[in-house]
């Protein structure tokens, strides 16, 4: 049989090939990983690590920077309004309670706490009406207008002192230079209601009024010149506005007569410094913690946790400043 199939021509048979073996789908996806070159650790002093510092410094000024100038413009206005609806709210009950005071002294004789309420002012013809605080440096002018203590409480007979700032947190007497001779300006305290009459707006140098005669009392209000903001930031001289009366209400102790330096016209409060210095040093351990934490964690998450962190102590931080810059700014 085998020599007739040769012989016919037809191919000989061959065997079957092996099967071949399936391979996987998985396996099919699976490649190689790819060759990266090994990354030696970076050590401290580094191009890289001072890049990551200086980057997370300038990052932490920037926003600083810029919370401290919408604050001094815009959001101080804010925290300033709301200081005026709590202190609005303790003098009405200490009012109703008869425990207002009646002078620069507490009920038990002691010197009235800096930022007490100690009367409301309002002026018609300029839609403001402020709650008057005892004190007049940077610290208490933050809350609204300051009486200078070594004074009468306005309304009182003879010569009241209110300060009030020009163009940050709320300039409450921001407008106070417009007022004109015959304006009218109401004062009221635990004694009554008293109402003065605008005698003039003076500037450094303008002669100063004539004294008081008979039954006439004064109040004089003292702010920055120039009801601009960068105008009052520059300023250097203080406004005042005279107004006088004829039915003033008994005055009432004084503290003393002497008047801290910190008190007076454009003053500045140094006592703020320590504080300051600390917060300074809280921003630049949060700088610090930022870059480890940078190189660490992705710079999204980092920025996300910080960035509070930056605007609290900027908050703090522009308060202090606000106390070392001009009292009637």
């Amino acid at each position: 049989m085998s020599v007739a199939t040769a012989e016919s021509g037809a191919p000989a048979p061959t065997q079957p090939p092996e099967p071949s073996t399936p391979v996987s789908r998985r396996a099919r996806r699976q490649r190689p990983p790819r060759r990266t070159r090994p990354t030696r650790p970076v050590r401290a002093g580094e191009p890289e690590e001072a890049l990551s510092i200086l980057s997370s410094a300038l990052t932490v000024i920037a926003l600083g920077c810029a919370w401290m100038l919408l604050q001094l413009l815009v959001l101080g206005g804010l925290s300033q309004a709301r200081s005026q609806d709590l202190l609005y709210n303790e003098y009405r009950q200490q009012v109703a309670a008869a425990t207002a005071p009646t002078g620069s002294v507490d009920i038990d004789g002691h010197p009235l706490a800096a930022g007490a309420p100690v009367a409301v002012l309002t002026i018609p013809s300029l839609g403001l009406s402020q709650v008057v605080v005892s004190g007049t440096s940077s610290g208490d002018l933050l809350a609204g207008p300051g009486h200078q203590r070594t004074t009468p409480l306005p309304g009182q007979a003879g010569i009241s002192v209110v300060m009030g700032r020009a163009a940050t947190y709320g300039a409450p007497f921001g407008d106070i230079g417009s007022l004109r001779a015959g304006d009218e300006i109401t004062v009221q305290n635990a004694q009554g209601v008293v109402t003065y009459q605008v005698e003039d707006v003076r500037r450094a140098g303008d002669p100063v009024p004539q004294p008081l005669t008979g039954k006439q009392s004064r109040l004089i209000l003292v702010t920055a010149e120039g009801s601009g903001a960068l105008s009052a930031l520059r300023a250097q001289n203080a406004l005042f506005v005279d107004a006088i009366t004829t039915k003033a209400l008994p005055a009432g102790p004084l503290a003393g007569s002497a008047l801290p330096l910190s008190e007076q016209p454009m003053a500045r409060d140094s006592s703020a410094l320590p504080m300051l210095v600390l917060l300074l040093a809280g921003l630049a351990l949060l700088v610090l913690v930022v870059s480890i934490a940078r190189r660490r964690f992705r710079a999204a998450l980092v920025w996300v946790l910080a960035t509070p962190c930056v605007i609290a102590l900027a908050w703090a931080t522009t308060d202090q400043v606000m106390r070392l810059l001009p009292n009637l700014m």
